[in-house]
């Protein structure tokens, strides 16, 4: 765990968020099997996560994406 929070990209209220190509990993760092994995849009890709979690997760991704396409310019 301590090695995905360390080289993810940002960390919003416990869900690491990590860009792979086009698309982002997102991973909860309090029950890492609940992952996500979302394109710049937010469409869902693929998901371990249920929907209400999934909407929290992508109202995060969607309100902070700007700091992470900084860290890759």
């Amino acid at each position: 765990m301590k090695k995905i929070a360390d080289n993810a990209d940002m960390i919003v209220n416990g869900y690491a968020f990590t860009q792979n190509n086009e698309n982002y990993r997102v991973l909860n760092l309090n029950k890492p099997e609940h992952a996500l994995v979302i394109d710049s849009n937010g469409n869902v890709l693929e998901t371990s996560m249920d929907d209400i979690e999934i909407q929290i997760v992508k109202d995060y991704f969607l309100k902070n994406k700007k700091y992470m396409e900084t860290s890759h310019a």
